[in-house]
């Protein structure tokens, strides 16, 4: 029997290397620097590529990726444990390169980009010598794919685009982008779109503005592309196989973007428990105050039980090597997690009064992303829809006009099982 919840020793004094090395030379980056994806910023780049040198040197460099690509083909769970980590800082995933959305976006092109793609792209990608953007959304139906409107349609020379998208993170800074179009309305929603890899600077294609929220850079684009003309070979996978492309990138997406909430939700438990011990009130440290023990309390619980959740999730997604046999998991994880960092930021916004609600508290930041945690990747509710969906196709209905665990049928049942018994006064 194999249960267990300790760590291996071997890999427990990696992570202690990177506990410290997140802690003393990425964090302070945090508060120095601008974006971690704003390549041709020389001064991120003399601060990062030498941290960058030293991760590699330990071999924790992009350890989602197997060893054909320079990594080192780390598990779900023990890409989990690193990434509760490394999510301290907001330069941690671009220090350890595996940074959203090019770790998803290099395993779409190593999966389906041409051999020519894969030189421009896929290496100096892996290398961090350029960021890439993922456009998905639309101004007119969100994630929905049902409304999407921007085409895709054939030419004598390959593909012409024609549409806008919405939200595309990091499209400033990025040397190309895979978008999701419609290259057959008339299909089946699950074989309508195609996948294409689209250089910057392309013809007809223009950021419109950039958006932003609460105290991040604005680097959210409205994108609008005007006849973009693209090669027949811009497509990645098949015609129509779009939505087949974009899971070779969410399902451990999830599972490590979940264990960096974890590590941003921790931070706010930490300094709320901090604060708690340390202030006082009415005559008495917040902390003796049982309203305060309860949001203590809760947290905890709700910190433990999801990170539990996620661990258990990485876990299944290991053990079965097929991300359809932990669809209701991998949601799971997906729901839970705005609610989660939600909460405790919440609870530790107002346990430090006004300047918890300050910018000089973290904790106003943290509630938003709460907020965009639960609209990434697809919003909340459709998330929960699956787990309905999966959890329900474990159960039968019954016809019977009283179920089976109708009480009087349930007693019925035990004394044929027991005759000898005459039931007690306290048999009901």
């Amino acid at each position: 029997m194999a249960w267990d919840f300790e760590t291996d020793p071997d890999y427990q004094k990696q992570l202690d290397w990177v506990s410290d090395f997140i802690e003393t030379e990425v964090m302070p980056l945090d508060h120095l620097l601008g974006s971690p994806y704003d390549v041709g910023d020389e001064a991120r780049n003399r601060a990062v590529r030498p941290l960058q040198a030293r991760v590699k040197a330990q071999k924790l460099w992009g350890c989602h990726l197997g060893p054909e690509l320079g990594g080192q083909g780390y598990g779900q769970v023990k890409l989990a444990l690193l990434n509760e980590i490394i999510g301290r800082s907001a330069y941690g995933p671009t220090v350890f390169g595996c940074q959203a959305p090019d770790s998803g976006n290099a395993e779409i092109l190593a999966h389906y980009g041409t051999e020519a793609q894969k030189k421009q792209y896929l290496q100096p990608l892996l290398n961090n010598e350029i960021v890439s953007c993922f456009a998905m959304t639309e101004p007119q139906g969100g994630a929905d794919p049902g409304v999407f409107t921007t085409r895709a349609t054939r030419t004598g020379k390959g593909w012409r685009i024609d549409g806008e998208k919405w939200f595309a993170s990091n499209a400033r800074f990025a040397a190309f982008f895979i978008v999701m179009v419609v290259t057959n309305p008339e299909a089946p929603l699950a074989s309508r779109c195609s996948m294409f890899i689209v250089p910057a600077g392309t013809s007809g294609l223009t950021i419109v503005r950039n958006a932003g929220y609460g105290d991040h850079i604005e680097s959210h684009a409205y994108l609008r592309f005007e006849n973009v003309e693209v090669p027949e070979d811009a497509m990645l996978g098949t015609e129509g196989g779009g939505f087949l492309v974009s899971q070779v990138r969410l399902g451990g997406g999830r599972i490590h973007h979940a264990m960096r909430t974890i590590a941003s939700a921790r931070a706010a438990f930490d300094a709320m428990c901090q604060r708690v011990l340390s202030r006082r009130t009415k005559g008495e440290v917040l902390a003796e105050k049982q309203t305060v023990q309860e949001k203590i309390a809760d947290s905890w619980i709700e910190l433990e039980q999801f990170r539990l959740l996620v661990l258990r999730t990485a876990w299944l997604i290991d053990k079965h090597q097929d991300y359809k046999k932990v669809l209701k998991d991998i949601a799971a994880v997906k729901a839970a997690m705005p609610m989660v960092l939600h909460n405790i930021a919440g609870r530790a916004l107002h346990l430090h009064g006004s300047i918890g609600l300050s910018r000089e508290m973290p904790f106003a930041q943290q509630v938003i992303d709460s907020y965009f945690l639960g609209l990434a990747d697809g919003p909340t509710e459709v998330h929960k829809v699956t787990v309905a969906k999966q959890v329900l196709r474990g159960y039968t209905p019954t016809n019977a006009l009283f179920p089976a665990y109708h009480l009087p049928q349930v007693r019925e049942r035990a004394r044929e099982h027991y005759p000898d018994i005459a039931p007690t006064g306290g048999a009901h």
